[in-house]
């Protein structure tokens, strides 16, 4: 069956993960997706390894692993618009798509004549994505943003990592370019807003994503935590600031998450650790008061979770209707029962003998479902193919242009 975008065209001038990954959003739901690249060099990512993805005889090639996380579903074509002969031709691409992504610096395409304005001369439906560190205002605006920066500047960081007075204290980032990932997301969904928008009006029009927007908006309950308060959330490790216990415990053979979400579940789980004197122990007894006493209670339960395995407290909680489970590393995520059903690991042969590992979209659709392709391991591999199909140019003058430098 067609994808349930497979009606788009999505030129994506963008680079690295944040646009990428909403590009591979899009694609992976049907839609068309033009990869505009530098000629010579391509995308960043395309070099960001080790690791590398191995061919039939199990060497390295030379397809960073990296690049195959965001790419996927989606044509290659390399263009130079540095250059008067590539700035034509990505407008008349431009004329024929409906959607347009890119994430460079403000105002950074206006210099050739790729900005929104120009563009939406050319094309008034075309839904013009731009995402960028900080927006296209204030006075952060000019500045280039990073995941790792962003993280820190927009409140992610004063959240993550153990309390400054612990061993091993400190602000850390998460352990993948949230941020980035994030943005994507929301970049995705506000060019399906648009499209819909477009639908009833015939109207395109500008998207503003910001990495900084996004961080501030999804620290979620946090910011209402002070927003409400006027108090500053602190790190707190693997806890959580309004529900006790919710945190990491340490078993026999390593650590295990125990996330009681009611006083029900707390009787449970004080039942099967054989503490029930502390589901009626007025200090524990309401959710209010475990976290009010959550100094005094989070000893007590460690004192008890040692004494058995991993394995042994998953079984027991799951049986009590208590949720826990695993701290997982990923070579266990991919050996998970769950995981497996679910298909979340594919592996898409490719032209190098082997096959390339991929972690599935996560979306399921009935009627119309998710197909894979992989992300084009050859730079401008379909650069002959979209300049003769959407531009009816003829190998002679594709030839030219690649002899000028243009492709």
């Amino acid at each position: 069956m067609p994808g349930a975008l497979s009606h788009l065209r999505v030129l994506d001038l963008s680079r690295v993960l944040a646009g990428p990954w909403a590009g591979q959003i899009l694609a992976d739901l049907g839609a068309e997706v033009i990869k505009v690249e530098r000629p010579g060099s391509g995308d960043d990512t395309r070099h960001w390894g080790p690791p590398y993805i191995k061919d039939g005889a199990g060497n390295d090639s030379r397809e960073a692993a990296y690049f195959q996380c965001a790419n996927r579903n989606k044509q290659s074509l390399t263009l130079d618009f540095t250059q008067p002969e590539g700035q034509r031709l990505v407008r008349e691409l431009a004329a024929q798509c409906d959607v347009l992504l890119e994430n460079f610096k403000v105002g950074g395409l206006a210099a050739y004549g790729l900005d929104y304005a120009s563009l939406k001369a050319v094309n008034p439906r075309l839904i013009y994505c731009s995402i960028t560190g900080f927006g296209q205002d204030g006075p952060y605006a000019r500045r280039a943003g990073y995941d790792f920066m962003i993280q820190g500047l927009g409140g992610m960081m004063s959240l993550t990592g153990k309390p400054d007075g612990e061993e091993g204290g400190g602000p850390m980032k998460t352990g993948v370019a949230l941020t980035d990932l994030l943005t994507g997301l929301y970049a995705a969904i506000g060019v399906q807003a648009a499209l819909a928008h477009r639908d009833k009006t015939g109207e395109g029009q500008y998207v503003d994503v910001a990495l900084l927007d996004v961080q501030v908006a999804c620290l979620a309950n946090q910011a209402m935590n002070y927003l409400a308060t006027g108090v500053a959330p602190r790190r707190m490790g693997n806890a959580h600031p309004n529900i006790v216990p919710y945190q990491d415990f340490p078993s026999a053979d390593g650590n295990f998450i125990l996330a009681v979400g009611n006083d029900g579940q707390f009787r449970k789980f004080c039942e099967v650790a054989g503490l029930p004197a502390l589901a009626d122990d007025p200090r524990f007894s309401s959710n209010k008061a475990r976290v009010d006493h959550r100094a005094e209670l989070i000893p007590l339960l460690r004192q008890a979770t040692v004494f058995k395995s991993t394995a042994e407290w998953v079984t027991l909680l799951e049986a009590a209707g208590v949720p826990c489970g695993p701290i997982n590393d990923l070579a266990q995520v991919f050996a998970d029962p769950q995981v497996q059903a679910r298909g979340l690991r594919l592996d898409l042969p490719n032209s190098l003998g082997s096959s390339t590992p991929q972690v599935a979209s996560p979306l399921r659709l009935s009627a119309s479902p998710v197909e894979y392709r992989n992300a084009p391991p050859l730079l401008g591999e379909h650069s002959d193919d979209v300049l003769q199909r959407l531009l009816g140019l003829d190998q002679q003058q594709i030839a030219a242009l690649r002899s000028a430098g243009v492709v």
